[in-house]
């Protein structure tokens, strides 16, 4: 499972919007009594095949969420999405989450649970079909969706690598 084909993409110029995934709320019990934090993993994305993921650590919710969107603005990543869904289906693995995601026909919407639905609306997926097996931890499923999109490749880049024509992708 190698993530060689990762494009990595500036923030400048880019219209992001943000969706919070999951907050919790953290306790450290020291001799003076509880201190409480918070943290937010949010997903960017353009919803236009641009998406990234961030963690972000604090004493307030707002503070853990505004971090969150500036780690996420720091690692994004480009998505093929052909016709409002993905080129072909992907499976991937993040700790104990894994992940399937499908391509599906126009009117179907985005067949996703709650954090992987996140990642896959804001890069701009309109029918899709996902299937989250294993552990449903919102850290490792939204690392282990953005792994399997990073993953997909559309006909053009498997024609630029293999040297060969279009038509020749799809016939054999």
């Amino acid at each position: 499972m190698s993530n060689t084909n990762i494009k990595k993409v500036r923030t400048s110029d880019l219209e992001l919007k943000d969706r919070l995934v999951s907050i919790q709320r953290v306790t450290k019990v020291t001799k003076g009594g509880r201190t409480f934090s918070f943290s937010a993993i949010v997903v960017v994305g353009n919803e236009n095949g641009i998406v990234g993921y961030g963690l972000g650590k604090a004493n307030e919710v707002t503070a853990a969420i505004s971090k969150g969107v500036e780690d996420a603005k720091k690692n994004l990543i480009k998505v093929p999405v052909l016709k409002g869904t993905i080129p072909h289906a992907q499976e991937s693995k993040f700790g104990g989450s894994l992940v399937l995601i499908k391509p599906a026909a126009p009117g179907t919407g985005v067949i996703a649970g709650g954090a992987m639905r996140a990642v896959l609306e804001s890069v701009g997926v309109h029918n899709v079909l996902a299937k989250s097996k294993g552990s449903s931890n919102p850290h490792n499923l939204v690392k282990a969706t953005v792994a399997a999109l990073s993953q997909l490749r559309d006909a053009y880049s498997v024609a630029e690598v293999r040297g060969v024509s279009l038509s020749k992708v799809f016939n054999g």
